[in-house]
């Protein structure tokens, strides 16, 4: 990857966060992370982040909120591509997630591959 692209992973699991960052640190992206909603909306004007990956059920600020705050926010951030994950796979999470801003949305648990190719695909890198 010729310039790493900055992911920043909002999840309250920090096995979940240690999960993404090392997969995706070993396929050359930077990342940083955030505990919730707030913490997220805190850190993202400055840091230049080239994805969101984001939880739905977070506590504070939910993935739907955060996202749909996002979408609000000034260029660039108001574009950032956004990926939601989630345990919960009914036909409404889908719609609520394409509703709040989302580009794309798994179903928890996610595959190394599966992050990273989609990780890849968001941020328009080749691999």
């Amino acid at each position: 990857m010729a310039e790493r692209k900055t992911v920043l992973v909002v999840d309250d699991a920090s096995l979940v966060r240690l999960y993404y960052r090392t997969t995706l640190e070993a396929a050359g992206f930077n990342v940083e992370e955030a505990l919730n909603g707030l913490e997220a909306l805190e850190k993202l004007p400055g840091l230049g982040a080239d994805l969101l990956i984001v939880d739905i059920n977070m506590p504070q600020m939910d993935g739907f909120s955060f996202l749909a705050t996002t979408r609000q926010m000034d260029a660039p951030v108001a574009g950032t591509p956004a990926l939601l994950t989630s345990t919960e796979s009914r036909e409404a999470d889908f719609e609520a997630a394409r509703v709040a801003g989302a580009n794309y949305y798994l179903v928890k648990p996610v595959s190394q591959q599966t992050l990273v190719e989609v990780a890849c695909m968001l941020c328009g890198v080749r691999r």
